[in-house]
């Protein structure tokens, strides 16, 4: 079984945090919800944009719900499509939970669309930033990671924020890091991961492999993924898999090893007919599972 320290180790050294600065670029009424656009510091010379979806109205403080975007390969796209102003309407879970009363926050991940400085979109600002950090001896995970912790120093700084709770959710990509995040940063209480927990063993097929974010040197000599998720308790964490869906290969076996683990903390798991999707109903599921531990 691997322990975290094991894993930090393996997973390198991460960058150094730096103060967010942020500056709010935009604000668009939607109606429901504020959509700002702001702009940020997640490390030194590293600025990133990101949108912050805020009910109106707000009497107190809310809920906020970090809502990570698919990867699809296809790099065009990535906060704009959880806030449902591009792309597929089932990802816009950041605009289907800020009309229900959350502030959302929505930001790229590193080579994604503001993030991917490419001519053509493409997938080689991803390999870049993989290749680039391994030959130094870090991971592309690391500052994965990391950028997600600022996103949630930001998040602590608002006057409108809950800071006891803080919620994760995201499908594919997005679900991977569901897993990975609240395993890392502990201010996260609660967390769903949608069609991405497939673990490292059952990856390595032609048809799944690993994702670039995801390449750790020597990892599976040391655990696999259900032992990741073991590291979120006493956080919860709904695993939403589909059997029919590479991205979801293993999760009955992932919920088994991990669920001793959780005492305080609850983990789920629900297996939906399907492929790689995101319904309105599996929303539903997810978004009622976040409720459970932000009321």
């Amino acid at each position: 079984m691997m322990k975290r320290d094991e894993l930090l180790n393996l997973i390198g050294p991460f960058p150094e945090k730096v103060d967010p600065g942020a500056t709010l670029l935009e604000s668009v009424d939607c109606g429901t919800y504020i959509r700002e656009k702001i702009e940020y510091s997640v490390e030194q010379g590293d600025r990133i944009k990101a949108f912050v979806l805020l009910p109106k109205n707000i009497h107190g403080k809310l809920p906020v719900v970090f809502c990570h975007h698919q990867h699809d390969n296809n790099f065009e796209l990535g906060k704009s499509e959880v806030v449902g102003l591009a792309g597929d309407p089932d990802q816009a879970y950041a605009a289907e939970l800020a009309e229900r009363g959350y502030i959302t926050f929505a930001p790229d991940a590193i080579a994604f669309e503001e993030r991917n400085w490419t001519e053509d979109k493409s997938g080689k600002a991803e390999y870049f930033e993989l290749a680039t950090r391994l030959v130094q001896g870090r991971t592309l995970l690391a500052k994965v990671l990391h950028d997600i912790s600022v996103g949630i120093d930001y998040l602590e700084s608002r006057r409108e924020v809950d800071t006891r709770r803080i919620g994760f959710v995201g499908h594919s990509y997005g679900g991977r890091m569901a897993i990975w995040a609240p395993a890392f940063d502990k201010r996260i209480i609660v967390s769903v991961s949608n069609c991405g927990c497939v673990n490292y063993k059952n990856s390595l097929t032609h048809d799944a492999g690993i994702q670039m974010e995801f390449c750790v040197p020597a990892i599976m000599q040391n655990g696999d993924i259900e032992d990741v998720v073991k590291m979120i308790e006493p956080a919860s964490l709904l695993i939403s898999a589909t059997d029919d869906d590479k991205w979801s290969r293993g999760a009955q076996e992932i919920y088994d090893y991990a669920k001793p683990a959780f005492k305080e903390g609850e983990l789920k798991l629900k297996i939906w007919p399907g492929k790689h999707t995101f319904t309105l109903e599996m929303r539903k599921e997810a978004y009622e599972f976040l409720e459970k531990y932000f009321s």
